[in-house]
């Protein structure tokens, strides 16, 4: 028969994976236990401090089972059964006469990842989970080692920051992911000299292929469901302590744009949500320019309709359209910035007051015009729909450059802006991944990026990550059992 504890060393890769000898009256004792999933108070206080001081000679494992008070022990030889319980949370104790079976004991910690102030507030949905991670890095393993039950969720931690000596953790599903984007993270990783890691967005920043770019090239998460479906997929993921946020990668730009909302809708409206989001986002950035583009050079091409309730608007400005652009575009950020420095209900109160006085005795003072009002308001609204706050950030910054160029040549001015940032886009990379895939290089299995396909198809995972294994699932035919009726 197998040694248990010898198979058990083999097959576990995880860092959080824990093997140790005791010796307790007189006897050794062989402990393997998930050290994220298990109460080490328990353990401790309810397990070996009853072992130690309970009046039960222990000559075998059944002496040993009745020394303990607990409830839900029972013995196992099964090897299979045993990964499985320690992955739910269970510690396994076996005495050194006979390591070919032991005691299965259940010291899961079931409070740990769960309390009032860890729900997500950035990436909030109406549908769905809203577990987030918090920043201690046990609880954030607890809580994927909860979502993902399996012995091929590996952990690997780290040690990174010459002062703050902060533990740094890169999981990943064994059998999945890419061995090259692995190596790469552990090489990159590896060689990380910083005095203080603050963050993983420290981490994002250093580990990045391109650090001189806006456009966010891993992707940060406060969601936990989220990450379960990045790492089941094939991503990489960088777990910090004293961080709620987690990155991974590799990524594209059409990532940022996808909800975990999506899937927990029917696939039509999944799909419907995320062209919205795509065609908000192309509104955000291109709206104010275009303003100043037409009132500056092609104001010919203003419909006639249009042409006077925009004079009668702009009669009384004293300044040219990009000025008046650019005063109302600060004014919205001014007034973001403040609103998100605040307490949450003073920031909404300020936003909603904020806006309305502000725009108003604008308008009254002749400062800006009613239609640049609506346009910079429904152009501040399409940002928000961004899933992903850095992203969000991204497309904030690419408005005044493109205002700046409409401002100079007009509509020229903007062509040579889109022609910049697309040969920019087309630069980047994640991990060594094209970050514009599956359009440069084209892919036509991935133009399911843009659609939430229903579930039937959507099986295989993404062609640019390259896992190991094409399928997450088997796609099964239902039976329709209005034929048996038929037939009877």
């Amino acid at each position: 028969m197998e040694n248990i504890y010898e198979a058990l060393k083999r097959t576990s890769k995880s860092d959080d994976f824990m093997q140790s000898v005791m010796t307790i009256r007189q006897k050794l004792l062989h402990l393997s236990y998930y050290n994220s999933t298990v109460n080490h108070e328990m353990i401790h206080r309810d397990l070996l401090a009853a072992i130690q001081h309970s009046n039960t000679d222990i000559g075998d494992l059944n002496d040993l089972k009745n020394a303990i008070p607990l409830d839900g022990i029972y013995m196992s030889s099964n090897l299979d059964e045993i990964t499985l319980r320690l992955l739910q949370g269970f510690i396994f104790i076996q005495m050194d006469q006979d390591l070919h079976e032991g005691l299965l004991i259940n010291v899961a910690d079931l409070e740990r990842g769960y309390r009032e102030n860890n729900l997500a507030e950035n990436e909030y949905s109406v549908i769905g989970p809203k577990v987030a991670f918090v920043e201690d890095l046990d609880t954030n393993l607890n809580l994927l080692r909860k979502e993902i039950i399996s012995v091929n969720l590996v952990f690997e931690e780290q040690i990174k920051g010459t002062m703050s000596k902060t533990r740094v953790v890169i999981a990943y599903i064994d059998g999945v992911v890419n061995p090259q984007h692995l190596n790469t993270v552990r090489q990159r990783l590896g060689d990380l000299d910083f005095d203080v890691i603050y963050d993983t967005s420290t981490i994002d920043q250093i580990i990045s292929d391109n650090t001189n770019t806006p456009f966010p090239l891993f992707m940060s998460t406060e969601r936990v469901d989220r990450m379960k479906v990045n790492l089941t997929r094939g991503h990489i993921a960088v777990i910090s302590n004293g961080s709620p946020y987690v990155i991974s990668g590799p990524t594209t730009f059409f990532d940022f744009f996808n909800s975990p909302e999506d899937f927990y809708l029917p696939w039509i409206l999944g799909t419907f949500f995320r062209f919205i989001r795509f065609i908000a986002i192309v509104f955000s950035i291109f709206a104010s320019s275009v303003y100043v583009s037409v009132m500056t050079y092609h104001y010919t091409i203003v419909p006639r309709a249009l042409l006077g309730p925009i004079i009668e608007s702009r009669m009384n400005v004293p300044f040219p359209p990009f000025l008046e652009v650019l005063f109302m575009e600060i004014t919205v950020e001014l007034l973001r910035e403040a609103g998100a420095r605040l307490p949450t209900k003073v920031g909404q109160t300020l936003g909603i007051v904020g806006g309305v006085v502000l725009g108003q005795a604008a308008v009254q003072a002749g400062l800006t015009s009613n239609t640049l009002i609506i346009i910079v308001s429904l152009s501040a609204l399409a940002s928000f729909v961004t899933p992903i706050f850095k992203m969000a950030n991204t497309i904030r910054f690419l408005r005044f450059p493109m205002i700046l160029l409409a401002a100079g040549w007009g509509g020229l001015g903007m062509i040579i802006g889109v022609m910049f940032l697309l040969g920019h886009l087309l630069r980047l990379k994640s991990l060594g991944t094209p970050y514009l895939v599956p359009l440069f290089p084209f892919r036509y299995k991935g133009l399911r990026e843009f659609i939430r396909t229903p579930f039937s198809m959507n099986s295989e995972r993404p062609g640019f990550l390259r896992s190991l294994k094409d399928k997450s699932y088997t796609v099964q035919k239902h039976k329709d059992i209005s034929d048996d009726y038929s037939n009877e």
